[in-house]
């Protein structure tokens, strides 16, 4: 008889360590993934702002699933799903398309960044979720200190040294802390007609602090980090419009006269990282099993994470709606291991458990020498939070090249002010705006 087949989408922290957990497993396993690496999504803004290069934040799928013989990795985007005849459509990145047919289904597809119904805001508002965000990002950031080195006019290059940066959460705060550094510490002796120094980053939030995920003595210790850093912060706004010289936002909340107040800030590098939501693999997975999608896209699942009526079918990680679970990475790891593990119980003929999430904490990078850390009642900032800080990230990242080229990348920026990781390259201004398929273009 022919062994059970186990298909795992999404290359991500849920998809690879559900996979780990079915290596040996009496079944034929098969990881589908639309990129050939999995991304370490949380040190993604050092990519993007030249101080790690993208091999050191990613890892060859293949590499990590060499050893396991029962896995088999392929290239190609879920795009299609028949969950009558347990059938899998992916797409190739020739547009053609495979089936992939299966016993067991581990949905960990992952997120993508939302333009809150603006999709058009990502021609000139680059997000910050793959590989080609970052670069695309860094190509805007440091072309627009060249830009400026080279423009007569204090306004025109005014302009070019303004950053924008929608969303004031972990991300949000670590690029334009990144950015400020990247001007104060490693390029402001390399031009002759500009100071970098005088770089101005705007961050932007629709509430009334950053890191709300963070307790409120933590937030304001990072809001000080901020303003030591330079950092300008602006609260109680909504990013309203884009375009390629600036932004527009509109105040939250009306003025006494009933009216909104819109600004226009001219910045013409705009970074977006206000939201995400799911791709568009999820519509067709909640209409095949019949449930409904909550506002961010996400599928709910029981509490041993499969899907309503349908047993065979797992969700893990940021696409999952359980309870008051959070989009971090840590979820994605404990749940992605533990739908793993359940997968196997099934094959033995063994009944599966409820999901427990053990939460690790928060933790935020503010600037050199300063992070935050909250867990419990434990709460840590300043040069002992960014140990910490800096000691998760190492654990969690694959491989020990990785590792210590990562450790030796932070120590040549903290002692010497270089970044190593500044060439971009001169591709189409759009690859990072594509959207996740062709389907959703046609749609846009």
């Amino acid at each position: 008889m022919a062994r059970p087949k186990v298909v795992v989408v999404g290359g991500g922290f849920g998809g690879v360590y559900a996979t780990r957990r079915l290596a040996r497993a009496d079944a034929d396993v098969t990881l589908l993934d639309r990129t050939t690496t999995s991304l370490f999504q949380p040190l993604l803004y050092q990519c993007a702002t030249g101080l790690l290069s993208e091999g050191q934040i990613t890892t060859p799928l293949r590499t990590l699933m060499r050893r396991h013989r029962n896995v088999r990795v392929v290239l190609g985007e879920a795009c299609d799903l028949d969950a009558t005849a347990r059938v899998l459509t992916a797409r190739r990145p020739d547009e053609t398309t495979f089936e992939l047919p299966y016993d067991q289904l581990v949905v960990a597809a992952g997120m993508r960044q939302s333009y809150l119904g603006h999709p058009e805001f990502a021609v000139h508002a680059p997000g910050m979720k793959t590989i080609d965000d970052a670069l695309a990002i860094r190509r805007r950031v440091l072309g627009a200190f060249e830009m400026a080195e080279t423009l007569p006019d204090p306004r025109d290059r005014a302009e070019w040294l303004t950053f924008a940066v929608a969303g004031g959460g972990p991300t949000g705060v670590e690029l334009a802390g990144q950015i400020r550094e990247l001007a104060l510490h490693a390029i402001e002796h390399e031009y002759r007609h500009i100071d970098p120094r005088e770089a101005r980053v705007l961050l932007f939030d629709g509430g009334d602090r950053v890191l709300k995920s963070f307790g409120h003595n933590l937030t304001d210790k990072a809001q000080q980090a901020l303003d030591k850093l330079g950092v300008e912060t602006v609260f109680g706004v909504h990013v309203t419009d884009v375009d390629e010289r600036g932004i527009v936002t509109t105040a939250k909340k009306p003025g006494p006269d009933g009216r909104r107040e819109q600004r226009r800030y001219e910045a013409r590098t705009v970074l977006w990282t206000a939201g995400v939501e799911a791709v568009p693999f999820l519509e067709n997975v909640a209409k095949e099993t019949g449930v409904t999608q909550d506002r961010q896209g996400r599928i709910p699942v029981e509490p041993d994470l499969t899907v309503a009526g349908h047993p065979e079918i797992r969700v893990v990680g940021d696409v999952m709606s359980l309870g008051d679970l959070p989009g971090v990475a840590e979820v994605a790891m404990q749940s992605g291991r533990h739908a793993g593990e359940d997968v196997r119980r099934v094959l033995a003929g063994k009944p599966t458990r409820p999901f427990r999430y053990r939460d690790l904490g928060n933790a935020a990078y503010i600037s050199r020498r300063h992070a935050l850390l909250e867990k419990g009642r434990l709460r840590v900032d300043g040069f002992t939070g960014w140990i910490l800080w800096g000691g998760i990230h190492i654990a969690f990242l694959a491989g020990v090249h990785n590792r210590f080229t990562t450790l030796l990348s932070w120590a040549t920026a903290l002692a010497a002010n270089r970044r190593g990781e500044r060439a971009y390259p001169l591709g189409e201004p759009t690859t990072a705006a594509r959207p996740y398929t062709t389907e959703y273009v046609r749609r846009g």
